[in-house]
């Protein structure tokens, strides 16, 4: 028989999970690259991995404090960007779709090779890096929350720093998009020849954007590694399309959109992954195996994303107007 309760309760966690967050920055760094600039970035995954990786290794190797790892991940993250722009942002927007999307995925094979092994823990990934976070901890052992949200401590702490991330990373996006920088991102996004003849330097804007909206899915990274290891394979193309699908969800010109839809798509992914799992348990799809029910998700996913764009492309919060790739 399958619990249904037990189904709700296990999504239900999904609503503050540190994933949830970790996805919510990268998706608001996504809504300043595609739904406010313009920018196809198809690797916002190689952004999340060089958070993460620059952290663990800043940590394990280097022996950085944390602030000093969190630097390290940023910077990274800024050197990334400038060599993914500076030979793509003059031409057109496919070009740095290819490149990025390119780029995330050698990034994930460098980290996976096995010369590296001693630095980046190959296939099997790093991990132990948590000590200097884990200290700054101020919660005392114990157990909190109620019924799905009981937690202890650290998951507690991962909690609290993530979602002020988002709430921090949310509040200041809004800022920039209401300055004199975000209306010209968005003339940009509507017509770059048009900012170009008002004397704006339009690459020099989009290079911007590339770097904020980078550093967003960094600290997304960033957050995304405190309750798991760092593996390589988390950080393929499916990773950027899961944070394409929470934009578009919740709105990809919008602020709140990617925060809330972020929180829709993990509970909906989990109940959808729970539900599955335990019907094919007890034979209510017989001939699938748990092998792919598992794989369901991504056949979801992907139905989802398609039915999104061709009936509400501009998602829960969006403006369709507002958006130059639905006209």
């Amino acid at each position: 028989m399958v619990d249904f309760w037990q189904i709700i309760q296990n999504a239900a966690v999904e609503l503050i999970s540190p994933t949830t967050a970790a996805y919510a920055l990268a998706a608001l760094g996504l809504a300043i690259h595609f739904g406010y600039t313009g920018l196809l970035n198809f690797g916002q995954a190689g952004f999340m991995a060089i958070g993460a990786y620059g952290y663990a290794i800043s940590t394990l190797t280097l022996g950085f404090p944390v602030w000093g790892a969190v630097l390290v991940g940023v910077g990274g993250s800024i050197i990334f960007a400038l060599i993914l722009g500076i030979p793509t942002l003059r031409l057109r927007a496919d070009y740095l779709a290819i490149v990025t999307i390119a780029a995330s995925e050698i990034l994930r094979l460098i980290f996976t090779t096995n010369s590296l092994d001693a630095v980046t823990g190959s296939a099997d990934g790093l991990s132990a890096y948590k000590g200097g976070f884990a200290a700054l901890n101020p919660f005392p052992k114990g157990t909190y929350g109620f019924g799905p949200f009981t937690m202890n401590e650290y998951d507690l702490w991962v909690r609290v720093v993530g979602w002020t991330l988002v709430i921090l990373g949310g509040l200041l996006a809004w800022q920039l998009m209401r300055s004199p920088w975000g209306r010209v991102i968005k003339g940009i996004r509507e017509d770059e020849d048009a900012v170009r003849a008002l004397g704006k330097n339009v690459y020099f804007y989009k290079m911007q954007s590339l770097i904020i909206g980078g550093v967003f899915g960094t600290l997304g990274g960033m957050i995304f590694i405190m309750p798991r290891a760092v593996v390589p394979a988390n950080y393929a193309t499916t990773l950027t399309f899961f944070i394409y699908t929470i934009l578009l969800l919740g709105g990809a010109a919008t602020i709140l959109g990617p925060i809330v839809g972020s929180m829709i798509f993990w509970v909906l992914l989990s109940a959808v992954s729970g539900f599955v799992a335990r019907a094919q348990a007890v034979g209510w799809f017989p001939g699938m195996s748990s092998v792919q029910a598992g794989q369901t998700r991504f056949i979801i996913v992907g139905v989802v994303l398609m039915l999104l764009v061709i009936f509400r492309p501009q998602g829960i919060f969006g403006n369709k107007k507002e958006l130059a790739f639905v006209k």
